[in-house]
């Protein structure tokens, strides 16, 4: 067999398992604290920068849409776990970031989210997990470097 059909399988095998792993993620989400993915996913990167962050940057940060963003900070504000703060000097950009409520609610999310990732990987021994990480973050960026490449 060929490399590049060995990269193909390898593809498909990671497309599928990520995936599955995904949507039990999700329905875990849902099930447990009423909540989405995204927003998870908003909440994890705003417990990174406590200070905030200008919602473009968040947009960054994700890899999605200002609207996707807006609509998500626009719920969890309602819900009291995020505030906005204008950013000095720019009238136009706006800071988010969790607020205490917000902070409590993500911690207990994310002590869910470890335990649901653990069972799903407990098959890999810690090694196996930290050199399978460490491979795959070498290949991302070598992607991202590539990415910024041919954006120039």
């Amino acid at each position: 067999m060929t490399n590049s059909k060995d990269r193909l399988r390898l593809w498909l095998r990671l497309l599928k398992i990520t995936r599955g792993i995904e949507s039990r993620l999700r329905d875990a989400l849902r099930r447990e604290f009423d909540t989405t993915l995204p927003r998870f996913d908003m909440m994890a990167a705003l417990s990174r920068h406590p200070e905030g962050l200008k919602m473009s940057a968040l947009s960054g940060v994700l890899r999605v849409s200002n609207g996707n963003v807006t609509g998500i900070v626009d719920r969890l504000s309602a819900e009291g776990l995020t505030e906005r703060m204008p950013v000095p000097g720019d009238r136009r950009a706006m800071m988010v970031r969790l607020t205490t409520d917000g902070q409590a609610e993500f911690a207990r999310q994310a002590e869910a989210h470890e335990g649901w990732v653990d069972e799903l990987l407990g098959d890999f021994t810690a090694d196996e997990a930290r050199t399978l990480a460490t491979r795959l973050m070498q290949l991302a960026e070598k992607q991202d470097k590539k990415e910024m490449t041919n954006a120039l």
